[in-house]
């Protein structure tokens, strides 16, 4: 589904810079069970995972980080095209190879990871793949599921993020 839509930012520290989406194009996209996650293409240029939060207002909206601000050189009220489809994927994020693979050779991690929520697994994905340098990648694989393991699924990212830096 496409429309336009204006960045508009929110007064606050929570969310920043966003794009509504009226209610009568967002609910077609949120499932019985509230899956709310897209793929969002903007200016038919850049394309991301998203997911459909809900505004407060009745409405819906889309976070719009800095990264893909600045990839299109939008500005506040700049007025910005859209279009939606719904996120079939797995995860709602690409997996990394270097975690998918850490999973595949470790059977208790893959059990654990795929018994978080599905949150807490784009959450970890994330963490895994935000670093460019592929042996940080495995590194980071490396450190999420030693540490699932460890609190046998209990995330605590204080600690994750301390064996993260000891990892790296």
């Amino acid at each position: 589904m496409n429309f336009t839509a204006v960045l508009e930012k929110f007064e606050g520290n929570l969310w920043s810079y966003y794009l509504v989406v009226p209610v009568s194009i967002a609910l077609p996209y949120i499932s019985d069970d509230g899956d709310r996650r897209v793929v969002c293409t903007l200016n038919n240029q850049t394309e991301f995972q998203c997911a459909l939060m809900h505004k407060g207002d009745g409405n819906f909206f889309i976070n719009i980080n800095k990264k893909i601000r600045d990839s299109l050189k939008l500005k506040l009220a700049t007025q910005v095209s859209v279009s939606l489809r719904k996120d079939e994927s797995e995860y709602g994020l690409p997996m990394p190879d270097e975690l998918n693979e850490t999973l595949l050779q470790d059977e208790d991690g893959h059990e654990i990871f795929h018994a978080l929520s599905p949150g807490k697994q784009r959450t970890l994905i994330y963490i895994a793949s935000s670093v460019k340098d592929t042996q940080k990648r495995i590194n980071r694989a490396i450190a999420i599921v030693t540490h699932l393991k460890s609190t046998n699924g209990k995330i605590n990212f204080k600690q994750l993020n301390e064996l993260l830096k000891i990892k790296n």
